[in-house]
């Protein structure tokens, strides 16, 4: 399990009956969470002041239902970088606070072998991106929604990226992945953040379960002989750590691989807050 304790601007003030109360920076949201089965302990309205709940809708989807002048959007800061948060459709905001802990470790590994190309896939607002790049990688971010491609635009200005040190990519991931086989196009790092479903613009389907395996199987042939890192995360609800170690292991060998529960500090002394799983492979260190 890795825990992200390294947050000043953001924290989990309560949780209870599949919901989690959160301060982001000024502000605080309340947001479903489906792995909050036990119960609160406290009215969340009576722990804090709420900016806004989102509630779910029996037929799908929800709506936020907002007690003040909420900003459309505001930024919050994680040690030198620096996102913009925006109350979104489903219940998100365009971060998740959990992914520090694989923000910090891709950093440490790039600090120390500077400059390497990191592929970043379903890249969505760019979080992962602006970190690596941050750090000195020169990162290809892609994902299929161009909306989500332009709010990592915009975290990598908000967190001072030098502009020549992102691609970014608007395509289908295993379309673009396949095109980058076509053209013998190499990387030395890449981390995957697929979603547990999808339908692509031509009918495609998408199945974590059924796909995963051979995605990154595909991904391998875009990686140099021996990659920085291989990473992994996934929000799919049963799908194990140790399933994801498996899957490296498998595809790129025996090696230093580490698997682990990602998840969140609460100001609840006794929870932590699960927040999916993530597993990494690294090739080289130096």
């Amino acid at each position: 399990m890795k825990i992200a304790t390294d947050w000043q601007q953001y924290k989990v003030l309560a949780t209870g009956d599949g919901e989690k109360l959160e301060k982001w920076g000024k502000h605080i949201l309340l947001r479903p969470d489906p792995q909050v089965i036990w119960h609160k302990k406290k009215d969340f309205f009576k722990v804090a002041k709420v900016d806004a709940h989102y509630h779910r809708s029996e037929s799908g989807g929800g709506h936020w239902q907002y007690f003040s002048n909420l900003p459309e959007a505001w930024q919050i800061d994680y040690k030198d970088l620096t996102f913009s948060v925006k109350p979104m459709g489903f219940k998100h905001t365009g971060l998740f606070p959990e992914q520090a802990v694989n923000w910090d470790v891709m950093r440490q590994l790039i600090a120390q072998n500077p400059n390497v190309s990191v592929l970043n896939l379903f890249g969505y607002t760019g979080a992962a991106t602006v970190a690596c790049a941050k750090q000195g990688a020169y990162v290809t971010h892609v994902d299929s929604a161009k909306n989500m491609v332009e709010r990592c635009k915009l975290n990598a200005k908000l967190s001072g990226v030098e502009e020549d040190k992102i691609r970014y990519i608007v395509d289908d991931c295993r379309k673009f992945v396949k095109r980058e086989i076509k053209r013998g196009k190499f990387y030395d790092a890449v981390l995957l953040d697929p979603p547990s479903y999808g339908r692509g613009s031509n009918g495609e389907i998408w199945k974590l379960e059924n796909d995963l395996y051979d995605f990154v199987e595909l991904v391998k042939q875009v990686l140099v002989e021996k990659p920085l890192f291989v990473l992994i995360n996934s929000y799919t609800t049963g799908l194990q750590p140790t399933v994801m170690r498996n899957v490296l292991a498998r595809i790129f060998g025996q090696g230093d691989i580490e698997a682990y529960e990602v998840c969140l500090p609460t100001e609840e002394k006794d929870v932590f807050l699960p927040c999916g799983a993530s597993a990494i492979y690294k090739g080289r260190t130096k």
